[in-house]
């Protein structure tokens, strides 16, 4: 069963029009740890294969979360190879698993990682739509990881939202004659390359397991501390547990629900 989330997360703020409202199902607090937001073509060659599993699962085992599409290729390698630290934004409303290939990808993240929409459950995806997503997707990550696309593609749609956002924009070097997109991002000095997949995973690695982090705040509320202690201590984890309901406040202390 789908939720609801009526808040404008802060990365949103650099969106054109900033959404105010998810639907989503899986782990919400996800959104509070650090992001990579990696995409690229729905048909990658081995090498591209080979480099976005690599750096999708070295950043989930740095405890930093892939954002991406949920789309065949590169999308959904970045998201297996990164469970459950991976955000997976849909196209379309949550009732529907698209595309389809996904499917069982898809039910796998709502259960051990987190999809989210900003369309109605039962929306079903347009051409503007795939638009619409790629730029929360780049939103929310603190750089884009672009592994190969080309020239005329919707990953390079997304170069466009991340250049106006001013993220750094990383790109996998490819031969000449493969992946212009990315190849044209780099000679024109609007992409870094990534040369060594673990010093840039050491760039953007979270000092801390996100998840490990949440649940030692659930077991600090089995003691039903002072909303306001908890509130120091646990201020990000305090408000997503008050949004999923796992807690409430009495009397101004903590308590489990």
């Amino acid at each position: 069963m789908y939720q609801q989330i009526h808040h404008t997360l802060e990365e949103l703020q650099q969106m054109t029009n900033p959404l105010e409202m998810f639907y989503y199902k899986g782990n919400i607090e996800l959104l509070q740890s650090q992001k990579v937001s990696v995409v690229g073509t729905r048909h990658p060659n081995q090498y591209t294969k080979n480099f976005t599993f690599q750096l999708s699962n070295k950043l989930a085992q740095a405890n930093t979360t892939v954002v991406s599409g949920g789309a065949m290729g590169v999308d959904a390698i970045a998201h297996k190879a990164s469970k459950p630290y991976t955000i997976m934004i849909s196209p379309c409303g949550i009732n529907h698993r698209y595309p389809k290939i996904n499917k069982k990808l898809i039910e796998e993240l709502e259960h051990t990682a987190l999809v989210m929409s900003q369309f109605e459950p039962n929306y079903e995806a347009t051409p503007y739509s795939f638009v619409q997503r790629n730029e929360v997707v780049v939103a929310l990550g603190e750089c884009l990881v672009v592994t190969q696309c080309d020239l005329k593609s919707g990953s390079m749609r997304s170069v466009e939202f991340a250049l106006k956002m001013q993220k750094p924009i990383y790109v996998l070097p490819h031969q000449i004659g493969q992946s212009e997109g990315t190849n044209y991002l780099l000679k024109e000095g609007l992409a870094q390359a990534i040369y060594d997949i673990d010093a840039f995973v050491q760039t953007y690695s979270s000092k801390e397991s996100f998840l490990q982090t949440s649940s030692s705040f659930l077991n600090y509320c089995k003691s039903t501390p002072l909303y306001e202690e908890a509130l120091k201590e646990f201020k990000k984890e305090l408000f997503e547990a008050e949004l999923n309901g796992e807690i409430q406040i009495i009397n101004g202390r903590v308590q489990l629900l």
